[in-house]
C-alpha cells in the first residue's frame, strides 16, 4: 500500500470487506481468567458447552504441544499446527482435523493464515496474539460464507494491552463475561474507547487542619490542643525610671 502511493498514479483499491473489521455472523467474547488456571477453564467450557470441532489458537509452539498433552490426558482428541513441524505434518493434522479424526486443532499464528475450514463453528484464542491484526485473521476462520461462528479469548490480567490494541484496531469493545467458578484473582483492567486500560480513581486525602495535623489519633478531650495559638508580643526594652530633679 505505501509502494502504490508512490508509485501509482489514482490507484484504484477494491476490498470485499473493511480492513480490520470482523464478520457480523461471528459472536466475539472475552472470559477474564488467572493465566495458571486457562487450561482448567478450556476444558470446563469444552464440556460445559458441548463444544465441537474447536480451532485454538495459542502464542508459542511450546504452548501447543504442552495444550495437545493435556487434551490427550484427558482423552480429548487433539493435534497441533505450528513452525517446528514440517509441512507434510502440517497437512496431516489438517485432514484429520477437517476429517473429524480429532476434535481440537491447536495453531500457533502460522496457521491463522490461508485455513479454509467448511462449518468451522468454534475458535478460541487460548492467548491474545502479540500482533492486533493477527486477531481478525484468527477469527475469520468462522462464521464464513453466511454461517454463524463464536470467537471466545480467555485473557489474563498481563494481556491487558494487547486485549487494548486490539478493541482499538476493531474500533469496539469485546463482551465480557466471567465463568462462575473461574473468577480471576487478577482482575484484567477495563479499557477506554482508544484501547487503554482504565485506571481507578486514587482516594482524595482527608483535609489537613491550619496546623497541617489531620487529627487522626487526637484524643477527644484534646480540644484545642492544635488550635493555632496567637504570637506571643515582643518583649521591648524598659526605659530606666527618671529620677526627680532636686530643687
Amino acid at each position: 500500500r505505501a509502494m502504490a502511493r508512490t508509485r501509482l498514479r489514482d490507484p484504484l483499491s477494491i476490498e470485499a470487506s473493511p480492513r480490520n473489521t470482523a464478520a457480523r455472523s461471528v459472536r466475539q467474547q472475552v472470559i477474564p481468567v488467572d493465566k495458571k488456571r486457562k487450561p482448567e477453564l478450556f476444558l470446563h467450557l469444552l464440556k460445559s458447552r458441548r463444544w465441537g470441532q474447536t480451532l485454538v489458537f495459542v502464542k508459542t509452539r511450546k504452548g501447543a504441544e504442552q495444550l495437545v498433552a493435556t487434551l490427550l490426558a484427558h482423552k480429548v482428541g487433539a493435534d497441533a499446527i505450528h513452525g517446528d513441524k514440517p509441512q507434510a505434518a502440517r497437512q496431516r493434522a489438517l485432514d484429520r482435523f477437517k476429517a473429524g479424526e480429532v476434535q481440537i486443532l491447536v495453531a500457533t499464528d502460522v496457521a491463522a493464515r490461508g485455513l479454509d475450514i467448511d462449518d468451522l463453528p468454534q475458535v478460541v484464542n487460548f492467548d491474545l496474539p502479540i500482533v492486533a491484526e493477527d486477531y481478525i485473521h484468527r477469527i475469520g476462520r468462522t462464521g464464513r460464507a453466511g454461517a454463524s461462528g463464536e470467537a471466545i479469548s480467555l485473557v489474563c490480567a498481563d494481556e491487558v494491552d494487547l486485549l487494548g490494541a486490539i478493541e482499538a484496531l476493531t474500533r469496539q469493545t469485546l463482551e465480557r463475561s466471567e465463568e462462575p467458578g473461574f473468577e480471576p484473582d487478577h482482575r484484567v483492567p477495563l479499557t477506554n474507547a482508544a484501547g487503554q486500560p482504565v485506571k481507578k480513581p486514587k482516594k482524595p486525602k482527608p483535609p489537613k487542619t491550619a496546623t497541617g495535623r489531620t487529627g487522626k489519633g487526637v484524643p477527644n478531650n484534646w480540644v484545642g490542643f492544635d488550635a493555632p495559638t496567637s504570637p506571643r508580643p515582643t518583649k521591648t526594652a524598659r526605659k530606666p525610671p527618671v529620677k526627680p530633679r532636686p530643687r
